[in-house]
């Protein structure tokens, strides 16, 4: 085919196919108001620490909670972090370390103050230690970030498909 040809077939596949998607009633999960107005009353709890402040973050992101209005339900997290050291050297330093967080939550409605939802995502990532301290500390750190995210991003999805079902009823 030549160049000229090819310049008006994207467009016009790209206009068939979004005709498409839109007939046969496909709606992003942040389409539906039931769903997005759920997760917008959240309010997110959080205890004190690094990887619950980041997690908390992350989640108050991904919920996208409404200011203007009270929120309809509270979000408690409880964090657990352990570090293991993995890949000994025969002089006993770890070359790799694995984080494991483990975050339980409770999803409380604010007008009867019962516990609706409950769940534990637990999360693993690793990293490579190094010699150098700084680099350590920060390679430390990018995975408590890593897991936070991923927690998070869990957690949204359990929320999302909660708020999905009781929104239909």
């Amino acid at each position: 085919m030549t160049g000229p040809r090819l310049r008006w077939i994207a467009p016009a596949a790209a206009l068939i196919l979004a005709g498409a998607l839109s007939g046969c009633g496909f709606t992003p999960l942040y389409g539906q108001p039931g769903v997005t107005g759920g997760m917008s009353s959240v309010e997110v709890h959080a205890p004190h620490g690094r990887a619950a402040f980041l997690l908390a973050q992350d989640l108050e992101d991904a919920l996208a909670r409404d200011k203007s209005s009270p929120p309809a339900y509270r979000l408690d997290i409880q964090v657990n972090e352990s570090r293991y050291s993995r890949g000994l050297q025969s002089n006993g330093v770890a070359t790799r370390f694995e984080s494991h967080l483990t975050v339980s939550y409770s999803l409380v409605a604010l007008s009867s103050h019962k516990v609706v939802k409950t769940g534990v995502e637990p999360v693993e990532v690793s990293y490579a230690n190094s010699d150098q301290p700084y680099a350590g500390i920060t390679a430390q750190q990018n995975a408590q970030e890593r897991a936070a995210s991923v927690a998070a991003d869990r957690i949204r999805l359990d929320l999302a498909t909660y708020f999905a079902a009781h929104s239909a009823r």
